[in-house]
């Protein structure tokens, strides 16, 4: 009985797979694929000199709290080894849970910090992309384009892998939205 379930179940999965299939055919003679290379744009973008230089300020002001107060850390644990021979165990230990703490909240600083820059910076680059956006869309509907992808993922691993010469004159918009945005 289980056999029988599962060569019907297998039967119906083929048979949807392949109807599937043939209609994604049918429907992807009248697709238009275009690509884009945001980043390549966005690193021509004039406006991003600036928001580099205004990341990089800030950057450079969140590394100066940090520097201080992993100093300050830092002296007083020097502070605390020096004394440590010299005072009473509960003392000593008192100390040892503030310094504990200390170090603790010296890292959940660190990591504060490092949210903070990845805010700043898709506050900085978020309206850039959002102008690239919409040129990718004013350039697809243009071109009567269906569809439009990125050739990069956002760790940076390439998403297209060969595009004949044809294909990329035809399709790699890159371009035409530089054009769209003057640059």
């Amino acid at each position: 009985m289980l056999k029988r379930i599962l060569s019907i179940s297998l039967l119906c999965f083929l048979a949807v797979g392949f109807t599937g299939l043939s209609t994604a055919q049918a429907q992807g003679q009248q697709m238009e694929i275009g690509y884009v290379d945001p980043q390549s744009i966005l690193n021509k973008m004039p406006e991003m000199k600036a928001v580099q230089q205004r990341l990089q300020n800030f950057v450079e002001r969140k590394r100066k709290e940090f520097s201080k107060k992993q100093q300050d850390f830092q002296q007083q644990l020097t502070e605390y080894q020096q004394k440590a021979d010299v005072i009473n165990e509960s003392a000593r230990k008192r100390e040892e849970e503030r310094l504990g703490k200390l170090n603790s909240e010296l890292q959940q600083y660190q990591s504060q910090i490092q949210q903070e820059i990845q805010q700043k910076q898709q506050e900085l680059v978020g309206p850039l992309l959002d102008q690239i956006d919409n040129a990718v869309g004013s350039v697809a509907e243009d071109m009567g384009l269906t569809y439009v992808i990125n050739t990069t993922t956002s760790q940076g691993d390439t998403i297209i892998l060969y595009a004949s010469d044809e294909a990329q004159e035809k399709y790699n918009i890159t371009d035409q939205v530089m054009q769209e945005l003057g640059i």
